[in-house]
C-alpha cells in the first residue's frame, strides 16, 4: 500500500478512503476500457485486438505514472482488479457494440469523471512517492490522458489530445492537476479541495463536449496542408 511507502510524504488529507478509491478506479478504468474496445472495433480489429486496446487505454496512464514514480510493481501487477475489468469490457463490446455506441454520450460522461478523478490521485500519489509539485502534476496530467494517447498511437491515429479538430481533453486534466499542486503548495490538500479539483476538471470537460471549445492553433498560421 501507499502508505508503507519509504517515499511516501504524508499531505494533510485524502480525496476517498481506500475502499471508495479502489471503487472509483475501477468504475474509471472500465469506462476508459470501453473507449479503447469501440475504437478497436471501429478499426475492425480481432478480439485480441479489441482486449489490447482495452488493456492499454485503462491502465497505460497508470502504469506510466507508477514507473515513473517507484511504485513497483505498478497496482495493475498486483491487483487482479485491474486486469480482469478491462477484459470485461472487452467482452460487453464484444457482443454489444452495437448497444453500446447508442449510449456514447453516456460513455463520454463517465470518460470525463474518470478524467477529473485520475489527474487528481495521480498528482497526490506523484507527490507522496516526493516528487516536486511540477512533476506530480505533469504525472497527474499523464495518468488521465496517458491511455488513451497510447490506444491513438496503436490504432495508428493522431493522439485526440493533439488535434485541433477535437474537443478540449488534456486542458481540464491539467485544471485539475494544478489545483491540486496549488493546494498541496499552501497546504490546504483536504477532501473537499480534493473534490473541487476532480469537479473542476469533470465539468470543464462536459462543458468543452458540449459547446465544443478548442485550444486556439498557431497565430497568423499560414499552411498549405490540408486539413483532415
Amino acid at each position: 500500500m501507499l502508505a508503507g511507502h519509504p517515499a511516501v510524504r504524508r499531505h494533510g488529507g485524502q480525496l476517498f478512503s481506500p475502499s471508495v478509491l479502489h471503487t472509483l478506479d475501477l468504475i474509471g478504468i472500465f469506462v476508459f476500457a470501453i473507449s479503447g474496445a469501440l475504437l478497436a472495433v471501429r478499426k475492425n480489429f480481432d478480439v485480441f485486438g479489441i482486449a489490447v486496446m482495452a488493456e492499454i487505454t485503462a491502465l497505460g496512464g497508470g502504469l506510466f505514472r507508477d514507473l515513473i514514480i517507484g511504485a513497483v510493481p505498478p497496482a495493475a501487477f498486483t491487483d487482479l482488479g485491474y486486469f480482469v475489468t478491462p477484459l470485461l469490457a472487452t467482452v460487453l463490446v464484444f457482443f454489444l457494440h452495437p448497444h453500446v455506441e447508442r449510449i456514447q454520450t453516456a460513455v463520454n460522461v463517465f470518460d470525463a469523471a474518470g478524467l477529473g478523478l485520475f489527474c487528481v490521485v495521480g498528482t497526490t500519489k506523484a507527490y507522496d512517492y516526493g516528487l516536486g509539485l511540477t512533476a506530480s502534476a505533469c504525472l497527474g496530467l499523464a495518468t488521465a490522458v496517458g491511455g488513451g494517447v497510447l490506444r491513438d498511437v496503436l490504432a495508428n491515429e493522431v493522439p485526440s489530445l493533439l488535434r485541433w479538430d477535437r474537443d478540449l481533453y488534456a486542458v481540464p486534466a491539467m485544471v485539475g492537476a494544478t489545483m491540486v499542486a496549488l493546494c498541496l503548495r499552501f497546504d490546504m490538500l483536504n477532501p473537499v479541495t480534493s473534490t473541487t479539483a476532480a469537479v473542476t476538471a469533470f465539468v470543464l470537460r462536459l462543458l468543452a463536449m458540449r459547446y465544443h471549445w478548442r485550444a486556439p492553433r498557431a497565430w497568423h498560421r499560414r499552411s498549405t496542408v490540408m486539413e483532415e
